[in-house]
């Protein structure tokens, strides 16, 4: 169902920025009004890559027990200070992986994305691997 809410903002936004020309096609608003850019000169990076978000992920005892394994596709809300205001799961396998995801990424920080030399707030899509070993 949240997927289903993402998707048609996502097409609303889509829809209404080309009606506003090419200089504001690149840029989607949230449910909170708020402006990110859709991609910018330099794109945020998390601080220390990805492998750092990993390590704060927990994998899920009930999915461990019930070998859930699979992606989970979060957006991740991103403000000019590299901190994370809001992530959302696009899809998710569930079981408590989707929850671990989104804690991670909101505890991580990022390496701010640039856009005209100055910090800008950027949504970005994201994945995670969970595999059982």
């Amino acid at each position: 169902m949240q997927f289903i809410k993402i998707l048609v903002l996502f097409l609303i936004i889509s829809i209404s920025s080309s009606t506003q020309g090419l200089s504001n096609s690149h840029i989607l608003t949230d449910l909170q009004g708020t402006e990110y850019l859709a991609f910018a000169d330099q794109m945020p990076e998390p601080v220390g890559g990805l492998p750092e978000i990993y390590k704060m992920i927990q994998y899920p005892e009930i999915a461990k027990r019930a070998g859930v394994q699979g992606k989970v596709y979060v957006m991740a809300f991103i403000n000019e200070e590299g901190g994370v205001d809001d992530v959302k799961v696009i899809k998710g396998i569930g079981a408590g992986c989707d929850e671990a995801t989104v804690e991670a990424v909101k505890k991580a920080k990022f390496v701010p994305a640039q856009s005209g030399g100055k910090p800008a707030k950027v949504k970005m899509s994201m994945q995670f691997q969970f595999q059982l070993k």
